[in-house]
């Protein structure tokens, strides 16, 4: 989750307006804040919080906002803010679990300019950029694309290509990456350590490509998700614990825990097809059909083997819905 405080980038790390071909400011005001309230009982509340705060990036002259999902999920109030201080209600559009992009749709003008979108496909490893979150110059840094490459999330989530920016930035949730035209390339996602040969690691944020947004724009907005057939679910939290892919949590009374799958059980195949990685590992489950798919799952407990059947869910059925106003 992303830190819920905005901290002021150091002065030395901010970016310059001599130093971009675009209009810094201009860019940097279509970044807003993001304030989401979440009910107590709501699914992820336990997870992610009842009161989630990050950025989003105005995309569109009617005031619509992308930002990182998780900020918004099951939100039953959702507040917006430019830099003119003027706190502004959104309405939750939709939240995509595949990509994790999430939309709110401002219910009055925000009187800001939009980010024009760009492509992360054409920003190059090692280029200068951009990553701004609310607050224009204080809150934005320079930074470099430092990795283009998989990434796998313990909680059932894979992106064939994320971008891997450095230095961190501080707020990353929901932030803009803002490539060397001024356009926008990715939201930010994570704080993550990127490990560098001979160097240790180092601080960034793993950023989610804003070319995914495209294929799935007009259903989001038409529909609230995507209408493709929903991937199975399993409710399940995995480690790489050195090419061991342990189970850490299970989300109550989901698909696994009612199947009987236990927080320390090694996932060592799915449907006979042995595990070699996170990603993988999701991958196989989700290549056997929609939501609903019974799974097959061969673990490794204390010493033993064990053979599950979890049958799989769409996990968007958990989540309360955007209340329309």
């Amino acid at each position: 989750m992303s830190e819920s405080q905005n901290t002021e980038i150091q002065e030395s790390r901010r970016p310059r307006p001599q130093d971009v071909s675009y209009d810094l400011d201009r860019a940097l005001s279509a970044v807003v804040s993001v304030r989401a309230e979440i009910p107590d009982d709501a699914f992820t509340a336990g997870i992610l919080g009842t009161e989630r705060a990050g950025n989003g990036v105005v995309i569109d002259d009617g005031g619509l906002v992308l930002t990182i999902g998780y900020l918004i999920t099951e939100a039953e109030s959702v507040w917006l803010m430019g830099t003119d201080g003027q706190a502004t209600q959104g309405h939750v559009v939709a939240y995509d679990q595949q990509t994790g992009f999430g939309l709110v749709q401002a219910l009055e003008d925000l009187r800001l300019p939009s980010l024009p979108i760009g492509s992360a496909a054409a920003v190059d490893v090692g280029e200068p950029v951009v990553f701004a979150g609310f607050g224009g110059r204080p809150y934005a840094t320079q930074a470099s694309v430092v990795a283009k490459r998989e990434f796998a999330g313990y909680w059932e989530y894979v992106l064939d290509e994320a971008l891997f920016t450095a230095p961190a930035h501080p707020n990353w949730g929901g932030g803009a990456l803002i490539d060397g035209q001024g356009r926008l390339a990715g939201i930010g996602s994570l704080f993550v350590q990127l490990p560098q040969a001979g160097k240790g690691a180092i601080e960034g944020n793993m950023v989610v490509p804003i070319d995914l947004l495209a294929p799935i724009r007009d259903e989001l907005l038409r529909f609230g998700r995507t209408t493709t057939p929903p991937r199975p679910w399993l409710g399940i939290y995995v480690a790489d614990a050195e090419e061991q892919f342990v189970i850490v949590g299970i989300a109550e009374d989901g698909p696994a825990d009612k199947a009987g799958v236990e927080v320390g059980d090694r996932i060592v195949e799915v449907d006979g097809r042995p595990v070699d990685s996170l990603a993988n590992l999701f991958r196989s489950v989700w290549s056997m059909g929609a939501a609903g798919v019974e799974v097959p799952l061969t673990l490794w407990r204390e010493g033993e083997v064990i053979m599950l059947g979890v049958r799989s869910i769409d996990c968007n059925l958990l989540l309360k819905r955007p209340r329309l106003h």
